[in-house]
């Protein structure tokens, strides 16, 4: 697979709660749009003003945790954000990220030494996560994770099956 992330790096800490990805009194809104104008306002009301299309998330520990609602990866995705590199992720919310197509690397040591503010690479073909000369090896997430992510979600591998 050839799938590679390039963007600006964005830092959050350990155990970021799917409440402050997207807080609660905005889960009325339905288009993901509305939804990306608000990501991460419970935790860093500026986000939105700074990333752009393509950024990478590095995250700490049990990103993602809290609630299982796929509201706070739509968001992401909406507001931009193209991949997450994590020291780890909670279970739901990385299984929801991958149905949606959001790619979750987890590579402790990456998502610790990334740099804010400075362009990262993430090949998904050899699961390297590069940024200038420091190079990171994630581990392998899987054919079937691999083949959901190149069609863009678990919906898009779906309805490709059932054509074939």
């Amino acid at each position: 697979m050839s799938l590679t992330y390039q963007g600006r790096v964005h830092r959050f800490g350990d155990e970021v709660n799917t409440d402050v990805i997207l807080p609660g009194r905005y889960l009325a809104l339905r288009k993901p749009e509305e939804l990306g104008r608000h990501c991460m306002e419970g935790l860093d009301p500026d986000f939105i003003r700074r990333v752009q299309p393509g950024d990478i998330l590095a995250v700490g520990r049990n990103f993602g945790c809290g609630s299982s609602r796929e509201h706070a990866v739509i968001a992401l995705k909406a507001a931009g954000v193209a991949a997450i590199v994590a020291q780890s992720a909670a279970r739901i919310f990385f299984r929801n990220a991958v149905n949606l197509g959001l790619p979750v690397i987890l590579c402790p040591e990456a998502a610790a030494a990334l740099r804010e503010g400075e362009e990262a690479r993430i090949d998904l073909g050899t699961m390297a996560v590069t940024q200038g000369a420091a190079s990171w090896q994630a581990a392998p997430l899987g054919d079937e994770v691999n083949a959901i992510l190149a069609a863009g979600g678990l919906v898009q591998r779906v309805r490709a099956a059932l054509a074939a």
